[in-house]
């Protein structure tokens, strides 16, 4: 069994970033939101799922999601919401469990920016959780995403709060400081995570 570490962090915490200093270092890392890309793709059973529910407005001219209308829809319904996660919270975790059992190696990234809000921090066998202030998050995302600081604060107010992040995890990476804070923090858990799964595959076996 593969040992998982999920990582996760509010919006403009730096997930990303850290991800890939990982995946640079030969962790095999599995993204929620590109699975959740995947399985919208054009041409799948989802997406056809989607225009069925939404209508061609779903749709960009090139025939993808259009997925900044679809989050405008369902940030204003939240039963429009729930019927798109209902719709798509199966697929994504059956396609991250295949991706986890293909993993070769004794341990994983699992990046899952909705962790909490959906209890999937349960799936995990422990929880990295990168952390900044809210202020850094919102100016972060103002300058990435070109929006105003209402959108952003309304970002943060329907994610779980920076409190419920800490109460879950494991191992916390502070992300307001600079690259060498950082890498001192990835290194210390590229020794420990190795262990644990050793650990875990030794229980196990």
């Amino acid at each position: 069994m593969t040992y998982v570490v999920a990582l996760t962090g509010g919006i403009g915490s730096g997930k990303t970033t850290v991800a890939n200093r990982f995946s640079e270092r030969g962790v095999p890392v599995i993204d929620a939101d590109k699975i959740a890309r995947e399985v919208v793709a054009p041409g799948s059973a989802a997406l056809q799922q989607i225009v069925a529910h939404f209508g061609d407005q779903a749709l960009l001219p090139e025939g993808s999601l259009d997925r900044r209308w679809l989050r405008q829809q369902i940030f204003a319904d939240p039963q429009q919401k729930t019927w798109l996660n209902n719709l798509l919270h199966p697929l994504i975790q059956q396609r991250t469990q295949e991706m986890i059992a293909a993993v070769t190696t004794d341990w994983c990234l699992w990046v899952v920016p909705l962790l909490v809000e959906n209890n999937l921090h349960l799936k995990a066998d422990r929880v990295l959780v990168i952390d900044v202030d809210e202020e850094t998050q919102i100016s972060r995302t103002m300058a990435r995403d070109r929006i105003t600081r209402q959108q952003a604060e309304a970002i943060l107010i329907s994610q779980a709060s920076r409190q419920s992040r800490l109460a879950v995890a494991d191992d916390i990476i502070d992300n307001t400081g600079g690259p060498a804070e950082q890498e001192q923090d990835i290194n210390r858990l590229l020794r420990l995570y190795p262990r644990l799964a050793s650990v875990k595959k030794g229980s196990v076996s």
